[in-house]
């Protein structure tokens, strides 16, 4: 390292060993080859300080505030002449010199001879010069090639690791001109056309200075020159999202002038060169006359297009001259397809120069029928001055005419508000070179498109933006935040945010919190969004009303779903149809730009969408009531069958037949799916007054959302129903979801609001004389008993449950309550007993076919192994415990399956398995994980790696322990870890 870094401020030179320094990295010194060790961080900074300004006289008050600010040390200025002594007996020169012959004591302070010190400094300073002069001389590959190794002194970042605000400002302004340096060698190659090189350069610098505008501007002008003009449009519009973000502010004006270049194809601003386009201009036929020209037909731009920067740059991307090129654009009612392909094509218009002409298919206009395409042909042949009077009025004769009447053509043809392909095929162009702008709400699956775009709702960032440029900045910069939520409510649909945006216009007392209040509730939002003509209600309408009626019944049955994502058995629960069928109609809305496809098999209504198609269900009862029954059947379904108990072990509640899924397994499968929306579905069910199934659906999900560690979700869906669940028609929801949410508390490890509700609900079981509500909530009574200590009451409780579960003959709480009462014998140390009950609690446990409980006991049997010293059979029992665990994604079981299986593979010998294992349990954990089981995880990966020799790590998670036992107590861990940092101590004694 030391010959590359000396290299950086030249070879040593004479007899005499010269001294060099180099401060763009860490800060360096050699006395001819040989470096020299500079001393402790400030004495480095104190040299800097004099360095980088040689023969200036500094005083000691000036280097005390350079390298020390306003925290100096004890002894104050003192330090400066011994640091100064320190650095002068390491710089001197070998060979000879004086004392002060590197830095020289003048009156009141102290001088750098920087003379005879040759630094990387220097030479970068000499290397710019160079560049400018072969810069001003016109020879940009010298300019490049002195600019290279100028940057080539910087061995990372300069003055790096040193103290102190001097150090910390000249670091900023060497970085800062560090990307100075690479900005104009850049420039230079872009400026010799050599575009690849540039872009590999700058988006590695664009990574790590985000937010500059000059790097952002020429990655664009790199990219376009390499024929990359959709990247170049992207690099834009991220640049964009970051400035507006993390700076608030909007880009200045040269990157905007890039952009604007970009989308305009403007080889001269950008290149330097002439247009590569110019061939694009008047052309000729058979190499004879030019051909005219005729009217350009497109419809005025507003200048309403914003966000759109990706989609407009594959539209305009180079088209194959040899062949008629079609870009398809559809999306939803209101997206604003007609205004990107008339901003598309208003910028490509002049590369057509047999004009351009616009059709307007009024597939989506009220009060306007599709016109046939024979009148569509006919009006085509006339914008193109051939005479269509002695056509007939056969279609295939008029397509006939029309391809032959283009064939010598190039032109630009949009056509909008298409309804089908068929529409289409008969209008398309012969001529090649030629390009169709197709604008659809229907996803035109049949149509061969070169280049196709579904288009969404805008950006966030992109709708605050069109509402600011249609009221105005002095506005909206008032209320920034009220702005956000009314493009959110507006569910950021360009023609909602225009029309809301006219309303401001026209209401300048208004201000936008009191239109996002209009507009909160779900009733009024489509009549708030409707001004003069324009309507979001009416757009919509127009989409339905073309549906067949088994679609339309689809789409309303959809603004029912208690979720925002929905698949095709939700669908088909809600319709009473096949699976299969409700595919084929979701696949229908998708095309008709109704529904979005989220995934591959999951969908989802927009927002405004949604709002309207539950106006469509309102105002039919009888079919909604339906709809909402299927669903929350489905739920109650895949809840019940996923968990522990399996359907059969609900005692009241409908019975469920033709169940769609196989097994547990599947059911679990299928709520993964919905993500974190299940409480929201049992919310939903409140809400809309079915009490019963919402109660159900939160006991049912108890055990498939706590297997997984979601206690947060467990506790929301049970407290959405519970204080309404006395006026429910199953009485015995009252005392089970108090039980359900005592489980929940006590597997988060609050004991004290579990026990309270577990009492609760034991209470009122007994009045009610529910034996089997009584017998969950003594059991989970007996599981926080034994967790908090409390052996005695544990097994007073279990024994009760024991009694219970013979008398109700069931299996299932029988072996819990049997192995909860061998877990007691364990923890009290009659080994034997805990044995013989966990033997019988695994038979029953494989009687009922239960994995869960299979695993848990198994890891039950494994632990007791383990105290036994028996490390082999352990680690056999608990890895198929731990594998049962995975299998059931039960989160908490996994992670002590695990941890313990790494304590068995410790005291087996296999350090490294043990503390990988112990890893893997610490990943596994959960944000709502209890910290009763993160203690136990980090308590034996610190004894793990107190047998490795970690020390320091093992002392690491100790400490860990005894602060999260601080916070939720735990004496028992607590006491392991002091005992672990006792044994850290001897190990280092």
């Amino acid at each position: 390292m030391s010959n590359g870094a000396g290299d950086a401020v030249g070879p040593a030179g004479g007899s005499r060993r010269q001294l060099r320094l180099a401060v763009l990295g860490p800060v360096l010194a050699w006395c001819g080859p040989e470096p020299l060790d500079l001393g402790p961080v400030r004495q480095q900074a104190l040299l800097v300080a004099l360095a980088l300004r040689p023969d200036m006289t500094v005083s000691q008050q000036e280097l005390l505030e350079r390298v020390w600010g306003t925290e100096p040390p004890g002894t104050g200025g003192k330090v400066i002449p011994v640091y100064v002594h320190r650095l002068r007996t390491r710089l001197r020169a070998v060979g000879g010199g004086s004392p002060d012959s590197v830095i020289a004591s003048d009156r009141g302070g102290y001088r750098f001879l920087g003379r005879d010190v040759p630094t990387d400094l220097a030479r970068l300073n000499g290397f710019v010069a160079e560049a400018d002069s072969a810069g001003d001389s016109g020879d940009l590959d010298a300019a490049v090639g002195a600019f290279g190794r100028a940057l080539e002194l910087f061995r990372g970042e300069p003055l790096a690791g040193l103290p102190g605000p001097f150090a910390c400002a000249e670091r900023l302004r060497l970085a800062e001109q560090r990307v100075t340096l690479a900005q104009r060698k850049l420039s230079c190659q872009l400026r010799l056309g050599h575009y690849p090189e540039a872009v590999a350069e700058l988006v590695a610098l664009t990574a790590t200075h985000p937010h500059s505008e000059p790097l952002a501007a020429l990655l664009m002008r790199a990219l376009y020159g390499s024929g990359r003009q959709v990247e170049a449009l992207d690099v834009f519009t991220r640049a964009r999202h970051r400035l507006v973000r993390d700076l608030a502010v909007e880009p200045g004006e040269e990157l905007r002038r890039v952009h604007q270049a970009v989308l305009r194809g403007d080889d001269g601003l950008l290149l330097g060169v002439p247009a590569r386009r110019a061939q694009a201009g008047p052309r000729t036929v058979g190499g004879a006359r030019p051909v005219r020209r005729i009217r350009n037909e497109l419809p005025a731009d507003t200048g309403s297009l914003t966000g759109r920067d990706r989609e407009l740059a594959e539209l305009l991307a180079p088209a194959d001259p040899g062949v008629v090129t079609v870009g398809a654009v559809d999306g939803m009612a209101g997206v604003g397809k007609t205004a990107l392909v008339v901003r598309a094509a208003r910028l490509l218009h002049e590369h057509y120069p047999d004009g351009c002409v616009f059709v307007d298919l009024h597939a989506h206009r009220e009060g306007r029928g599709a016109p046939a395409p024979e009148r569509a042909l006919r009006r085509l042949l006339r914008a193109v001055g051939a005479d269509d009077n002695d056509e007939p009025d056969d279609l295939d004769e008029l397509a006939a005419s029309w391809r032959a009447a283009t064939a010598p053509l190039r032109l630009l043809l949009v056509l909008d508000g298409a309804s089908a392909t068929g529409q289409i095929r008969p209008l398309l162009p012969a001529g090649p070179g030629s390009m169709v702008l197709v604008a659809s709400r229907q996803r035109l699956t049949g149509l061969d498109a070169d280049r196709r775009i579904s288009l969404g709702p805008l950006g966030l960032d992109e709708s605050v933006a069109l509402l600011t440029r249609i009221v105005g900045g002095a506005r909206t910069d008032r209320e920034q935040q009220a702005v956000r939520e009314l493009a959110g409510l507006c569910d950021r649909l360009p023609l909602a945010l225009r029309i809301v945006g006219a309303r401001m216009q026209n209401r300048p007392k208004w201000t936008f919190r009191q239109l996002v209040d209009r507009l909160a509730d779900d009733e009024h939002r489509l009549g708030e969004l409707t001004v003069e003509d324009r309507s979001v209600e009416a757009a919509f309408q127009l989409s339905y009303d073309q549906l067949p009626a088994a679609e339309q019944h689809a789409f309303r049955a959809l603004g029912l779903s208690p979720t925002v994502e929905f698949d095709r058995l939700a669908l088909a629960a809600m319709l009473g149809r096949s699976p299969r069928q409700a595919e084929q109609a979701l696949e229908s809305l998708v095309d008709a730009s109704l529904v979005q496809e989220a995934t591959a098999d999951r969908y989802r209504l927009h927002d405004l969408v949604a709002v309207y198609a539950r106006r469509l269900a309102s105002a039919r009862p009888a079919e909604a009531a339906a709809a909402r029954d299927g669903v929350l059947r489905l739920y109650l379904a895949a809840a019940r069958c996923s968990s522990d108990w399996g359907p059969a072990g609900f005692p009241t509640g409908p019975q469920l037949e033709q169940v769609p899924f196989a097994d547990w397994e599947e059911a679990s499968l299928w709520l993964d799916a919905t993500g974190g929306e299940l409480a929201d579905v049992v919310a939903h069910a409140t809400a809309v007054g079915r009490l019963d199934e919402a109660c159900w659906i939160a006991e049912g999900l108890v055990d498939y959302l706590t297997r997984q560690g979601r206690y947060h979700e467990c506790r929301a869906a049970i407290e959405s129903v519970l204080p309404l669940a006395d006026t429910a028609t199953d009485q015995r929801m009252v005392s089970s979801l108090r039980t359900c949410l005592g489980i929940a508390h006590g597997l988060q490890g609050r004991y004290e609001r579990a026990r309270a509700w577990l009492e609760n609900a034991l209470e009122i079981s007994r009045r009610s004389g529910d034996l089997r509500e009584q017998a969950r909530a003594l059991g989970a009574l007996g599981t926080v008993a034994r967790s908090v200590g409390e052996t005695d009451a544990a097994v007073t409780h279990l024994a009760e449950v024991a009694g219970l579960a013979r008398r109700l003959d069931d299996d299932w709480l029988t072996g819990m309550a049997t192995c909860n009462i061998g877990a007691i014998h364990h923890q009290r140390g009659r080994y034997q007993e805990a044995f013989d009950c966990f033997a019988a609690a695994l038979v029953l446990a494989e009687k009922i076919g239960s994995p869960r409980m299979i695993g848990k006991t198994q890891c039950h049997i494994g632990s007791l192994q383990l105290d036994l010293g028996r490390c082999t059979e352990a680690a056999g029992v608990l890895r198929q415990a731990a594998e049962l665990a995975e299998q059931v994604a039960d989160v908490p079981l996994h992670a002590v399956c695990l941890t313990r299986l790494g304590t068995a593979e410790q005291q087996a010998g296999n350090l490294g398995t043990a503390v990988g294992l112990h890893l893997r349990a610490l990943a596994a954990l959960g944000e709502q994980t209890s910290a009763e089981l993160e203690i136990e995880i980090r308590n034996r990966l610190g004894g793990s790696r107190v047998a490795a020799g970690d020390l320091d790590g093992a002392r690491e998670q100790f400490d860990l322990v005894l602060v999260l036992t601080d916070r939720h107590g735990g004496a028992e861990e607590r006491a392991r870890a002091l005992d672990g940092l006792t044994r850290c101590e001897r190990r280092e004694a």
